[in-house]
């Protein structure tokens, strides 16, 4: 079962938990029985409430801190409509690489803030995808370019495109709801390693 399922029965078992304790509370308390009975029932009504809501929050891109390394699988880009009032977004489908830059098999929609910067970089490598040049990514907390720079057979080459070297802070300061939400790193985006396999055991050759 998927995790992000697994996720949703857990908060779901927890509600029904909460309910069982509302139970016992009101089964000591001197109260009316209609009044017990009320309460069981809102109670449970909530946990059925919260399993079919949290069913259409399935699939959407989260807002939460992008994984130190991935593979973007495909990108979107929304640009800022002032006019709207809507401040624009970037969507990365990725999938979590390991040291090894080998992929974990379950891709996840993510959500950054707008940057015309960072939108610049998730185009470029949109387009390289559609090429069929895979593309990683990185993402590390705030700092210089030196100080994110990868390491170990990280995602670091540079942009072909002329796009400035380093990342691109995707949050924007202590009160940016996207900070709060773990969000602010710096993204790199760059073409993907080859993965770093061990090396095989070859049989010695026989002599003639």
């Amino acid at each position: 079962m998927p995790a992000t399922q697994t996720d949703v029965l857990l908060l779901c078992g927890a509600y029904a938990l909460l309910g069982v304790l509302v139970l016992v509370v009101l089964a000591g308390l001197r109260l009316p029985r209609w009044l017990k009975a009320a309460a069981v029932v809102a109670v449970s009504a909530c946990y059925l409430v919260v399993f079919f809501a949290t069913q259409h929050l399935l699939g959407w891109s989260a807002p939460a801190a992008l994984p130190d390394r991935f593979q973007v699988l495909w990108t979107r880009v929304v640009e800022p409509d002032p006019a709207h009032g809507k401040p624009g977004a970037i969507h990365l489908w990725i999938e979590v690489l390991d040291e090894a830059n080998l992929p974990s098999g379950e891709p996840r929609a993510y959500r950054l803030p707008y940057s015309p910067r960072l939108a610049g970089r998730v185009s470029h490598a949109q387009g390289e995808i559609m090429k069929g040049r895979p593309q990683g990514g990185r993402a590390q907390v705030f700092g210089t370019t030196a100080d994110t720079a990868p390491q170990g057979g990280a995602v670091n080459a540079p942009s072909p495109n002329g796009v400035p070297a380093g990342g691109d802070p995707s949050g924007g300061g202590l009160l940016d709801p996207a900070f709060l939400g773990g969000q602010s790193k710096t993204v790199e985006l760059a073409p993907l390693p080859a993965p770093m396999l061990p090396d095989k055991d070859i049989p010695p050759q026989p002599q003639p």
